[in-house]
């Protein structure tokens, strides 16, 4: 009877399921995706019951194809869409709110506020993250102060805020363990990065009360066990937790100081090793931690893009020139060039290093001979040329110029996007064999904490390259590309 390893990603438009053999082998694998809830312009949520019965659906299928029963689930790992806020009753574990997600936007007056007051850079220095919406701390104390009641109960212990990593692990364990992972926890402003404990000056500033916060924990530790979670045996070890891009930092195996990788979900996150000491950025980036393993930390720096597969699903969904989003590869080889039409994907804000959530998106050049292949074309061209602007920055804070970079998340699969991607940046792009590596990333900590792998080194041999994409596009053409970029962005 195979032992199998159980990792669970709840994402942004989807939760997914896949069971893994000892030897990281595929075993059985569900998604079931669930409905965005659009409340007012730039506001953003989630039904949280309905991303726990989604993780459940997709539990459930993904263990009907691995056909197994429930005692060979050895572990189970958990990552997750970071920064999504949700509160909920301690006692009934009803939410109070519906969970208010990473995109959301509607913070952004308090955000100013904090900003005019001259807050920023004491928030930098001790959470290594910049005043944006995006983040947890303003999104807590929005439902604190919207939903009746809510700050007495808080201040008298009767609530509790999660992360999604914080609610799935509630709902696996029954309601018996309120914790969360200092990846995640690196992501609310409210987390000291140099202790990896809740700052008490961070509380104060965003009027957070610490009643409500879970226990902070490292990535590899036993978070709890598993409670009537059907077709997983009780008493399974929770081993593994951590969000979404720190876990795909680690499934890349990005192990060594200066090593990174880029994620095309959503959004596109790109992610270094920054090794055992925080860099706080110059350019505008974000420190956070990567990981913490046997009491080590890892701290990396981030820069994010807020759309990227989101641009193509827009394409889709909105404008209507495809029907599926696998077709956008097609449409945009069909011509030669966008013909110096410019996307810059800021429907939700422009991310790093602009921070402009007031940003609009933009669609510029276009004559009458443009067609909807330019546009799909200079759509995978926003998406990879967002990218170099973090990666400039981040070259720039860390010393250091990229000669590789790691790819992974559903559109690393698109080539053209991946060679656009490698041109841009004028480095060597690495896809590896397995580009859900979000997942594997949590089923790896999984069976690091319930030692079904020694250590590091035993991990890293799993790592398999699947293909590599090798600059081709002169100095010239590229540079023409960064210019009509830069020109765009000043358009948004």
């Amino acid at each position: 009877m195979t032992d199998m390893i159980c990792a669970i990603d709840q994402g942004t438009t989807g939760s997914t399921a896949v069971l893994l053999d000892r030897q990281l082998r595929v075993r059985g694998r569900a998604n079931r995706e669930f409905d965005q809830i659009f409340p007012k312009p730039s506001w953003v949520e989630h039904d949280p019951e309905t991303l726990w019965q989604s993780t459940l659906d997709a539990l459930g299928a993904a263990l009907d194809e691995a056909d197994c029963e429930p005692n060979q689930i050895v572990c189970v790992g958990i990552t997750n869409q970071r920064e999504t806020t949700i509160v909920w009753d301690r006692e009934t574990g009803e939410p109070i709110h519906n969970a208010i997600v990473w995109q959301d936007r509607r913070t952004r007056g308090q955000v100013k506020q904090l900003s005019d007051e001259g807050h920023e850079r004491r928030v930098q220095q001790r959470t290594g993250l910049l005043l944006d919406p995006y983040f947890s701390g303003t999104k807590i104390s929005w439902i604190l102060d919207q939903v009746d009641g809510a700050r007495p109960r808080a201040a008298r212990g009767e609530l509790a805020f999660g992360t999604v990593d914080s609610w799935i692990l509630w709902k696996m364990t029954g309601g018996e363990q309120h914790r969360t992972d200092i990846s995640n926890a690196s992501r609310t402003l409210l987390m000291n990065l140099d202790t990896g404990e809740w700052d008490p000056e961070m509380l104060d500033l965003f009027n957070v009360p610490r009643e409500i916060l879970p226990d902070i924990r490292g990535n590899a530790d036993i978070f709890g066990e598993v409670k009537d979670v059907p077709g997983i045996a009780d008493g399974t070890p929770i081993s593994g937790m951590a969000g979404d891009q720190q876990s795909a930092l680690f499934g890349q195996a990005c192990f060594q100081e200066g090593e990174a990788k880029c994620t095309y979900g959503t959004g596109a996150f790109l992610l270094m090793n920054t090794g055992n000491e925080a860099v706080l950025s110059n350019h505008r980036l974000l420190s956070s931690a990567a990981w913490e393993i046997d009491g080590e930390v890892t701290y990396c720096l981030e820069g994010s893009a807020f759309l990227a597969g989101a641009m193509v699903q827009w394409l889709r969904d909105g404008l209507g020139i495809i029907d599926d989003a696998e077709e956008v590869e097609t449409l945009a080889r069909s011509v030669s060039s966008s013909e110096e039409v410019v996307v810059v994907p800021s429907l939700s804000g422009l991310g790093a290093p602009h921070w402009n959530p007031d940003a609009r998106g933009v669609i510029w050049g276009m004559t009458r001979g443009t067609r909807d292949a330019h546009i799909a074309r200079a759509t995978l061209e926003g998406i990879a040329l967002q990218n170099v602007d973090i990666l400039t920055a981040m070259e720039h804070d860390s010393g250091d110029r990229l000669k590789t970079l790691k790819v992974d998340g559903g559109a690393s699969s698109n080539d053209l996007l991946m060679q656009m991607q490698s041109d841009f940046l004028d480095c060597e792009i690495v896809r590896p064999w397995m580009t859900e590596t979000t997942v594997l990333g949590a089923a790896l900590l999984a069976g690091l904490g319930a030692g079904v792998f020694e250590d590091l080194g035993d991990i890293r041999q799993t790592w398999r390259e699947n293909r590599t994409f090798s600059p081709s596009m002169g100095e010239e053409e590229r540079q023409r590309h960064l210019s009509l970029w830069q020109e765009g962005i000043e358009r948004v």
